[in-house]
């Protein structure tokens, strides 16, 4: 069965649904489990079920399927993180809510790594996936910062900069030590982080 994947992690994709549907799945299912230049255009087009035609006139190029599935996993991605923040009220709950939302689906058996991460090594500086990459990385720490700020950090920035140095050390550390409890630790190390920042420490 075809599966798509939703922020960092896989899960099964609905069958059916527009070529510009389809192909996204097939891209977010092979591109982030092979990898973006190992996947033909060819491979796509066969998975998501449509005519070559499809994907050009849809996207354009290649690259723009990339540029989209990536743009896709950064839209799901803010999705999920915004859902397990909802659940709280206050800037430090929510800042722990992100370490919380990278539980539900790091530890998922399809876990492949940061998708932005295996994309970038693949690229060369400046290209378009680059900038999508740049463009999640900047939101995750803006993400960081404001709510580090809202909390009361006296230096938001420096505060946002070690939770996103701990975000991504969860991530590698789920994928290639295959350690899902890293995230129950790195929660405690976040939890310490903006308590002894919002101490003045």
């Amino acid at each position: 069965m075809p599966t798509k994947t939703v922020g960092t992690a896989a899960e099964p994709a609905a069958p059916g649904g527009s070529a510009r549907e389809r192909l996204l799945a097939a891209a977010n299912e092979l591109f982030y489990r092979e990898g973006i230049h190992t996947v033909g255009i060819d491979r796509v087009i066969e998975r998501a079920g449509v005519a070559k035609a499809s994907l050009y006139n849809t996207f354009g190029s290649k690259d723009e399927l990339i540029r989209a599935y990536l743009q896709e996993r950064h839209a799901r991605t803010a999705g999920r993180i915004g859902a397990a923040m909802e659940r709280y009220s206050t800037p430090r709950e929510k800042l722990l809510a992100i370490f919380e939302s990278q539980a539900d689906y790091f530890t998922s058996s399809e876990f492949r790594g940061c998708a932005f991460m295996n994309a970038s090594a693949e690229t060369q500086p400046g290209s378009s996936i680059e900038q999508v990459s740049d463009e999640y990385r900047g939101w995750i720490r803006a993400l960081f910062t404001g709510l580090a700020e809202q909390a009361g950090a006296p230096d938001p920035a420096a505060l946002a900069g070690r939770l996103v140095v701990l975000y991504d050390g969860a991530g590698l550390s789920a994928r290639m030590d295959r350690n899902p409890g890293v995230f129950a630790d790195v929660r405690v190390m976040a939890a310490a982080l903006i308590d002894s920042a919002l101490a003045g420490g």
